[in-house]
């Protein structure tokens, strides 16, 4: 893989975890059963099968805002799509591939006249003739390193966990990361709603580098006005980007304070993968619907980059500026202002379409072909070649044993060695580097220990049941926790050790 990040992409890095996410975060069996549940009308059923607790009861709904109100949440519970859900749901990628810590995804509202708002997009206070706002809610698990298990529940807007609002995301004009019913917008939402999506030809595969606009194409084209917005941001040209996009700018009003230096402003700006034309279409209309006025986009320490009407009236511009780091305005959502992973994904190829969940694929590539989903572990566990005292042997799995070409003897007489202080060497560090975690693995077994414990931090017992079945040795040590698989999977999916 290219160390080089994509015109319009995430950093390479991002992407390499977000494909441990994809392969590893929602598996085939989970999206299968999800699914099979939902058309059968089955919500309850459907969250169990993507370990989604429930903690809602409708006839609380009911209570709150009468039969219109509770019909309502049955209609989306009808359709909510709990493997989408978590297909989406926000990733705390600084700490590997894990759910986002002590997040409260809001999904939908009911009741109320107006926002009442100090989480989500907003911190503005409205209050409007009506009953009472709640929202059906996904809060995650509360730390990254617990067990990946979303919790559904239904809350007052004033409830105290919405306070925090850094904490909250608001993805009630966002149900294409829910509601089955929604799952084709996602493709308008990623800039494909005239014929083809940015970065893409009309049939879905890739666009090569030089097929990028060198000129502005002019807003007859989209797709290639958005991939000309990307080009600009991939050469440095902060200024240039921002106005194409149509956001006013005037870097003589960003200020910093100067121990940042000359210049930094655009630095701040130019490291965010910015979805410039993604913005441009949601900030608007969230304004129009009274989400706030003001838009923060959490830069880095250095600081912020500010969005705000530049004008009275709906049809009004953005208007962007750099500050230091600021608490007032809205704070928006990851989802609304970085680049798709998926698109990324498959753009590297580290994913093909079919590998997608299916109503991702379908909203997005609906010329591959029907999708399956990630594919699960392999059924054979092919043996790796090691170098040994001079020569090459086959060390593989068996009957849960990693197997290596030595005799008894020849084993005992390497421990004897080994207790008195001697080098491990050859097929017998192999060995012990799978049992410690500690020592180099080959090449090959790298990517196995760690798809196995992958599995292990998402709860994908079925996963780890059929590398088992292949042969896998169990006594495998994770090299960055420490951790035995048995003592991982008791931990994270209690129960499953």
């Amino acid at each position: 893989m290219s160390r080089e990040p994509l015109v319009g992409g995430l950093p390479v890095e991002e992407v390499a975890l977000w494909h441990r996410v994809r392969r590893f975060a929602v598996p085939r069996w989970m999206i299968e059963g999800a699914t099979a549940a939902r058309l059968a009308g089955d919500w309850r059923a459907a969250c169990a099968a993507a370990a989604v607790d429930v903690a809602l009861d409708p006839a609380r709904i009911g209570a709150a805002h009468g039969d219109a109100g509770r019909d309502a949440a049955e209609a989306d519970l009808a359709h909510l799509a709990p493997d989408l859900l978590r297909w989406h749901l926000p990733r705390a990628l600084v700490a590997g591939t894990m759910l986002m810590g002590g997040r409260v995804v809001l999904l939908a509202r009911y009741g109320g006249g107006g926002h009442e708002r100090e989480h989500g997009y907003g911190r503005e206070h409205r209050h409007e003739p009506g009953s009472p706002a709640s929202y059906l809610v996904a809060r995650t698990p509360p730390a990254w390193d617990a067990p990946q298990r979303p919790v559904l529940d239904f809350v007052a807007a004033d409830d105290p966990g919405l306070r925090r609002a850094y904490l909250v995301d608001d993805w009630t004009a966002a149900r294409h990361f829910w509601d089955a019913r929604h799952a084709p917008q996602l493709r308008a939402w990623c800039g494909g709603a005239a014929g083809r999506l940015p970065f893409f030809r009309a049939d879905g595969t890739p666009l090569g580098a030089r097929e990028l606009p060198d000129t502005e194409p002019g807003p007859a084209d989209p797709a290639a006005m958005e991939e000309w917005i990307a080009v600009l941001q991939a050469r440095g040209d902060t200024v240039g980007a921002f106005t194409a996009a149509g956001v006013e700018v005037d870097p003589a009003t960003w200020a910093l304070p100067a121990r940042w230096g000359p210049g930094q402003p655009e630095a701040i700006v130019s490291a965010l993968p910015l979805d410039l034309p993604r913005i441009v279409r949601e900030l608007p209309r969230l304004i129009a619907a009274g989400y706030a006025a003001r838009f923060r986009l959490p830069g880095t320490y250095r600081g912020d980059v500010v969005l705000e009407a530049a004008g009275p009236g709906a049809g009004a511009a953005l208007r962007a500026q750099v500050t230091s780091y600021t608490s007032t305005g809205a704070t928006v959502p990851g989802m609304v202002w970085r680049r798709a992973p998926d698109l990324q994904l498959v753009r590297t190829g580290r994913l093909a379409p079919e590998e997608l969940h299916p109503l991702v694929a379908a909203a997005l590539f609906p010329a591959a072909g029907p999708a399956a989903g990630p594919p699960g572990p392999a059924s054979v566990l092919e043996p790796v070649r090691v170098r040994c005292r001079g020569e090459c042997h086959l060390v593989g799995f068996r009957d849960g044993e990693l197997r290596i070409p030595h005799s008894a003897r020849e084993q005992q007489r390497e421990q004897a060695l080994t207790a008195f202080g001697g080098a491990v060497s050859g097929c017998f560090a192999v060995r012990r580097a799978w049992a410690t975690g500690q020592g180099r693995l080959p090449r090959a077994l790298r990517p196995l220990r760690r798809e196995v414990f992958e599995r292990a931090r998402h709860g994908d017992t079925p996963g780890i049941d059929a590398l088992l079945a292949a042969g896998l040795d169990p006594a495998v040590r994770d090299p960055e926790s420490g951790d035995t698989l048995a003592r991982m999977l008791e931990r994270l999916a209690p129960g499953a050790g």
